[in-house]
């Protein structure tokens, strides 16, 4: 055993064979600890980097926190999906080789990532809200009674404030770091700010309530808007309806009559409508003998409530309508097909022309699930089901898709083409490409290199993919996103009418209550400038002109008003 001992000795002794044998055991120890560095950033970067899917016992299904806790001793085997890419026919070329376009073709199946980066709560450069405190809150009596929701994985300060503030309300207040919960009027006692100590889901470093407790802001709106929208949303002033009691028919004498108590008292009777008629209230929904489709001028209602100074409650004939925050429900059942359709209906459109509203629109109008080309689970969680079939199951009235070209049009039968304004559009698209589906881009990117760029690659696919599809497609019918929201009624009838279905007008008429769903974008954080240089919308404007002239050559009406080049 000495002489090994004494030969190794012997060995270092000698200085070169001692110098290059600790460089060589340095090189090794450090290329040992770069690998174990890149073992841990790729198995990381699997779990960040889409959406996950849980394989159970053979089965796939989304991922929701809610469901771990009762698998028991099923294997969970965690898998990354593929996603899908699309984008323009040019860009398809670079991704053969190997190439991920990630800033131009974009990978449009992982898109809360980046989702709603929280800023700190105190951060107030907009003005906005401020802090107001920690709240007791009740399950059985909340403090804040209007609208909430939920989300789980990407929950922030700002995302809730701009959810209430959107819809009028004068509070926000956040709950078990994932709850949101709008109000007019805070209808609890205060709790110890130490309450208030979950960190909210989606960022880091901000409080969103705790158990039972609510971080509430109060939101910095005009008082006439706060008046005229607070707990209900303001629908206009209307002609009294032939027949009053078969319109609407529950109906009280209140003494002292405001806002307040109508809404109130119509939101206990479970009734989506309001309507004030000088001392009476009466409640119920919208139906065909009070459609809510012939609006007055609001100078036809005055009439001073008699116990609120500053508002009108209408009189015998002209009726003040504001929507409560109960839920119609003649348009919320959906489910698939009853029997495989052997058609493939496509509702094709450029990327942020509303694809996503439309669907809304159509599942609550036909009470049929819609399909996509694409998997997301950000909007399987939120409701659309036929997000997990595939594209060609025909188990869903519609596919939602994106794609141009003979061959991907070919697939289709027949199609819905949404249009909508390029200016628009690019704006939408580069926000949900950096800020999820409801969240925003920053101003570094709107103010950095990705706008131009953007611009300069999606510009000319917003023309090429209507193009295509005017060119390529069987049947189309061609919706304008303008138009369906300025008469979402008769258009959306159309659009009914042309999936094959029969018309039910009081689901159409409460979709009209339900328009907005869970993917509308705030309007609150609009740029302060105008991001397109004037090369940018002369190249717009050009294909504008490309667009309206096609339109027009296949018989169809032209772009709308609004964005035809002047």
């Amino acid at each position: 055993m000495a002489r090994p001992l004494l030969k190794i000795q012997r060995y270092f002794r000698r200085k070169p064979v001692r110098f290059f044998s600790l460089i060589l055991l340095y090189l090794t120890a450090g290329s040992l600890v770069f690998l174990h560095a890149g073992f841990v950033g790729e198995s990381s970067s699997g779990v960040r980097g889409g959406p996950v899917v849980l394989e159970i016992g053979g089965r796939t299904s989304p991922p929701d926190s809610r469901g771990l806790g009762v698998m028991g001793s099923r294997v969970i085997k965690e898998t990354r999906r593929p996603g899908r890419r699309y984008g323009p026919p040019w860009m398809k070329k670079a991704t053969q080789n190997g190439q991920d376009i990630r800033g131009r073709g974009g990978d449009y199946t992982s898109s809360w990532n980046r989702a709603l980066k929280g800023r700190n709560a105190k951060d107030t450069d907009d003005g906005r809200a401020k802090y107001i405190g920690c709240y007791i809150d009740n399950i059985q009596k909340r403090a804040l009674r209007g609208t909430s929701f939920l989300d789980y994985k990407k929950m922030t300060v700002f995302r809730c404030q701009d959810n209430c503030a959107e819809r009028g309300y004068l509070y926000a207040g956040l709950e078990f770091g994932a709850e949101c919960y709008c109000g007019h009027k805070i209808q609890a006692p205060n709790a110890s700010e130490s309450e208030c100590n979950m960190e909210c889901k989606g960022e880091r470093g901000n409080l969103c309530g705790g158990a039972n407790r609510l971080s509430i802001f109060r939101m910095e709106l005009s008082h006439e808007s706060a008046r005229r929208y607070g707990s209900a949303i303001f629908k206009g002033c209307f002609h009294r309806p032939d027949n009053v009691t078969l319109a609407l028919p529950i109906s009280t004498v209140i003494q002292n009559m405001s806002v307040d108590k109508c809404v109130d008292m119509c939101t206990e009777k479970e009734q989506s409508i309001a309507v004030l008629a000088g001392e009476k209230c009466h409640c119920g929904f919208p139906t065909k003998h009070f459609s809510l489709h012939e609006l007055e001028d609001e100078d036809m209602c005055l009439h001073r409530c008699q116990g609120e100074e500053f508002e009108s409650c209408g009189n015998e004939e002209y009726f003040v309508v504001y929507q409560t925050q109960v839920q119609d429900n003649r348009c919320m059942d959906r489910r698939f097909l009853p029997t495989r359709s052997k058609q493939l209906l496509a509702l094709a459109s450029f990327p942020g022309a509303g694809n996503t509203w439309a669907r809304h629109l159509i599942e609550l109008a036909t009470g049929f699930y819609t399909g996509s080309y694409y998997f997301d689970g950000s909007l399987y969680n939120k409701g659309f089901k036929g997000e997990r079939d595939h594209w060609r199951s025909g188990r869903t009235i519609c596919i939602k898709t994106h794609e141009s070209g003979k061959k991907e049009i070919d697939t289709f039968d027949s199609s819905i083409l949404m249009i909508r304004s390029p200016y628009k559009a690019l704006m939408a698209e580069f926000n949900r490409k950096y800020g999820g589906h409801i969240g925003f881009a920053s101003q570094a990117h709107w103010r950095g290199k990705e706008w131009p760029e953007f611009v300069k690659n999606y510009a000319p696919w917003w023309a090429s993919h209507t193009l295509d599809w005017l060119h390529h497609g069987k049947n189309v019918l061609v919706v304008h996103f303008e138009d369906l929201k300025r008469d979402l009624f008769s258009k959306l009838k159309g659009m009914v009418l042309f999936l094959g279905l029969e018309v039910s007008e009081d689901r159409l008429l409460c979709v009209e209550g339900q328009k907005d769903g869970s993917f509308k974008r705030s309007g609150l954080r609009k740029l302060k400038y105008d991001p397109y240089t004037p090369e940018m919308r002369a190249d717009i404007d050009e294909l504008i002109r490309t667009v309206d002239s096609a339109l027009k050559k296949r018989n169809m009406s032209g772009v709308p008003e609004e964005y035809k080049p002047r």
